[in-house]
């Protein structure tokens, strides 16, 4: 009787035991606990991009980590320096004084028309020119703070500290020329001329007709169409863009030959060749030199360039643009746009010619001299 009576009892705890372990079994999270999880992840990834979009701090020609300084240099109002080369008869004995300004992805060591001026010209029209490394390029220091007429200012503080004079030309190649529309607006009375080469268009200027920004917007490659829109809309995503691995990034900082066209392509060998200093373009960062250029290139301009009036109107100076008709980086559309709405450009179209015609045999001969009118 007792031995019946333990079996039912134990059956009975048996039961309650697994009862138990059952609702054991059955775990819940606390109240709000996944929300927690979700914002930290969420603080996670958020740290994880605010990481990846920030560019490194340059290394500064001169400083502890940074490369030797080897340039002539000058130091300007606020404190940076610039560096420069001096090229063709002494400055003081020079009849005709030229600034030149280099493109994108480039240096003083890049001062095409000054390479390839013959030496005849230069002798007898007395030719003196100097090259500059633009803010964070080669040994220059980077301004954080450039603007669209920081630039100009710069070069008016060159000229000044190297005596150049009251007026003296400038001309400009590339995103360099684009330089010269800026130099046109904030230091005009210092000109004496200038030559545009195939300078880079923001398709964001006012003025500009919708349907041919859009034709000539979407003669980019899809790439470079994405390039400059980072750069125009989300600047503080430049670095990021430029230097992540998902998609494909600017062809023309990647130095891609399919935005070359066949005259450019017959003309870089020799470019190439020449070219043995390309490690000193970049040496500061890319940041402060590549992304800053396309930012305040791209950026919102505080002008048109249709916008500007004649700075010669006693016809005591001259503006030229030079531009190639086959031109794969900027198109000719724009350039022909511009020249209708500012009738005292003298514009000059080359038929056949890509980008690079400013390294064509006797090109720089001929730009110097109509600019300077010999």
């Amino acid at each position: 009787m007792a031995a019946g009576v333990n079996r039912k009892i134990s059956a009975a705890s048996a039961r309650a035991h697994t009862r138990r372990a059952k609702q054991n079994a059955s775990f819940k999270l606390p109240s709000g606990i996944c929300t927690k999880i979700l914002l930290v992840l969420f603080a996670g990834i958020l740290a994880w991009a605010y990481q990846a979009i920030q560019p490194p701090i340059p290394k500064t020609c001169g400083s502890p980590d940074g490369p030797p300084v080897t340039a002539s240099r000058i130091k300007l109002k606020d404190g940076r320096y610039l560096a420069y080369k001096e090229h063709g008869v002494p400055r003081d004995a020079a009849k005709y004084k030229i600034v030149y300004v280099h493109g994108f992805d480039s240096c003083r060591h890049d001062a095409v028309v000054a390479n390839t001026l013959s030496p005849e010209i230069v002798e007898a029209l007395g030719v003196y020119i100097v090259s500059f490394d633009r803010p964070g390029y080669g040994e220059s220091d980077p301004n954080p703070k450039g603007t669209v007429q920081s630039l100009p200012l710069d070069i008016e503080e060159l000229a000044d500290q190297l005596g150049l004079g009251s007026k003296f030309y400038v001309i400009g190649f590339s995103m360099g020329g684009q330089v010269i529309w800026s130099c046109l607006k904030y230091i005009p009375h210092r000109l004496a001329g200038a030559a545009l080469l195939a300078p880079v268009v923001n398709y964001w200027w006012p003025g500009f007709p919708t349907n041919l920004v859009t034709e000539a917007y979407q003669q980019q490659l899809p790439q470079d169409q994405w390039a400059v829109r980072v750069s125009h809309y989300a600047p503080w995503l430049t670095y990021w863009w430029n230097t992540q691995k998902w998609f494909p990034s600017s062809s023309v900082v990647a130095h891609s030959t399919d935005i070359l066209n066949s005259e450019d392509k017959k003309l870089l060998p020799e470019i190439v060749s020449t070219r043995n200093y390309t490690a000193v373009v970049r040496q500061q960062g890319e940041y402060e030199s590549l992304h800053r250029d396309m930012m305040i290139g791209f950026g919102t301009w505080e002008f048109s360039p249709m916008d500007l009036d004649n700075p010669f109107p006693n016809n005591e100076g001259s503006v030229h643009m030079w531009h190639g008709d086959e031109d794969k980086i900027v198109p000719v559309i724009l350039q022909r746009y511009i020249a209708q709405q500012l009738p005292w450009i003298h514009y000059h179209e080359l038929p056949g010619a890509g980008h690079m015609f400013p390294h064509a045999p006797g090109m720089s001969d001929n730009i110097v001299k109509v600019l300077v009118g010999e």
